[in-house]
């Protein structure tokens, strides 16, 4: 199933992936650092969304108090819970 997640506090827009039976795939991200982005792309396909989300989870940007990867753990968690 494809999941758009429209993210907060970081320099990415939205972050587009698929979840099927707890895999990801095809993970975009619009905006933000490209290479970073597109490295963490590449880095979760294939993976199972929760071994993504407690890698991620938690990872700051600076002063910020969240990043992309933090929001994109963010986003596999609300798509495992609305899958539950």
């Amino acid at each position: 199933m494809r999941y758009n997640f429209r993210t907060q506090g970081v320099c990415s827009r939205t972050i587009s992936f698929d979840v099927d039976n707890g895999i990801v795939s095809k993970v975009a991200f619009e905006g933000g650092c490209n290479g970073n982005l597109k490295g963490i792309a590449a880095l979760a396909e294939g993976k199972s969304a929760q071994e993504i989300i407690d890698v991620l989870t938690g990872i700051r940007c600076g002063f910020k108090s969240t990043s992309c990867p933090d929001q994109f753990a963010k986003a596999l968690k609300a798509a495992l819970e609305e899958n539950a």
